[in-house]
């Protein structure tokens, strides 16, 4: 779970890291009274879970009212990155004598902490990995040693730094890697850290991406993880267990398992476009592909929907009696193919005949969305 960057930056602020003044605006009026609070300059910064938002236009300098105003009615009725605009991030507009990084992240390789440090801050700090590697430098903190403050310091010499920055600077990060432990997080970032006339460090930006399987772990203030995400559709699926993402083709996906749906997905793509990908993980029963059925039905303008069950450990044969209720239920028109393989197959297929759903017995998957397009082709002439 992504947290926003004003959600961040309080956190980081709990934990004596040095921040902004700022404040959240949900109007224009809001974003005009707290820049009065603050003073100008400030900073208006859209706040969409989504990197790259200043590359995309969502974060705005201003001097004075008439300006703020201009700004953040243009931010609110914007998308960035085809998110909507609900919040501002009001932030005094801070001197820069020097842009920073610093960022901890998991190593995918290793399993371990890996704290990241460099002399080149801002938005383009990905292109400087690739073009200056010699100012980014990093340490792995091994989990059974744990973290100790001259890690950092050592860390921190390696880009040739006077000693007064490397202190102050190596404070900041034992305490952003204090937050990535107690929030179990997978990134906590600054980006940039900026280096003040006067010598101090304040983090201008935040990000904090916390596991999903550690959230029930977490005995600390979190924002809802389900009322944050803002396509309805998407929102659905997280309410009854499974994995949703919405797409923009037309023709309907119901899968027993993220490998099994992407392929289906990308076979569906090579003459169709699947509408969604949707996979329901363990568990299946009557009563979750019922309701799978009726969220890929609240997709406009549906062509079909292809539905690829496995039966392991899954009870296939009682997801198929939902989804026949759903179709007897809501009269279904449009052409169900199913591929189901498994644990009692042979009546899986019977209870999806009896819905009147076309069951394809083979094991390929290219098979049965083959048919589908055979349906849907003879329907078209």
């Amino acid at each position: 779970m992504r947290l926003h960057e004003y959600e961040a930056l309080d956190i980081f602020e709990q934990n004596r890291i040095p921040v902004p003044r700022r404040g959240v605006a949900e109007t224009v009026d809001d974003a005009i009274r707290i820049a009065g609070e603050i003073g100008y300059p400030v900073v208006l910064k859209a706040q969409v879970l989504v990197g790259g938002r200043g590359l995309a236009g969502g974060i705005k300098s201003v001097s004075n009212p008439d300006e703020l105003e201009e700004a953040a009615e243009s931010l609110f009725s914007s998308e960035i990155k085809g998110l909507s605009v609900r919040k501002i991030l009001v932030c005094e507009k801070v001197d820069i004598a020097k842009e920073l990084y610093m960022g901890i992240t998991i190593d995918g390789y290793s399993g371990q902490p890996v704290i990241l440090v460099s002399t080149e801050g801002g938005v383009l700090i990905e292109e400087t990995a690739k073009t200056s590697p010699e100012k980014i430098a990093a340490i792995h903190i091994d989990p059974s040693f744990g973290y100790y403050p001259y890690q950092a310091r050592t860390l921190l010499r390696r880009l040739g730094l006077q000693q007064q920055l490397i202190t102050t600077w190596s404070d900041i990060i034992g305490q952003l890697y204090n937050i990535s432990v107690r929030y179990e997080a997978l990134i906590a970032e600054i980006n940039p850290l900026v280096v003040m006339p006067n010598g101090g460090l304040i983090a201008v930006d935040a990000v904090l991406e916390i596991d999903d399987s550690a959230l029930s772990r977490i005995r600390l203030p979190l924002p809802d993880r389900i009322e944050r995400i803002e396509n309805p559709l998407e929102r659905r699926g997280r309410e009854i267990g499974v994995t949703y993402v919405d797409l923009d083709g037309d023709i309907g996906l119901i899968s027993s398992g993220a490998g099994l749906g992407m392929a289906s997905m990308d076979i569906i793509g090579q003459k169709m476009r699947p509408a969604n990908f949707l996979e329901t993980g363990g568990g299946i029963t009557a009563d979750l592909l019922y309701k799978c059925m009726e969220l890929v039905m609240m997709k406009p303008d549906l062509k079909a929907i292809f539905i690829n069950v496995y039966g392991g450990i899954n009870p296939i044969h009682e997801g198929a009696k939902g989804v026949v209720r759903y179709i007897k239920e809501h009269n279904v028109k449009i052409p169900i193919v199913a591929k189901a393989l498994g644990n009692r197959q042979e009546e899986t297929w019977e209870i999806f005949r009896s819905g009147g759903v076309h069951v394809v017995t083979e094991a390929a998957t290219e098979k049965a969305i083959e048919k589908l397009y055979e349906i849907l082709s003879g329907q078209r002439g």
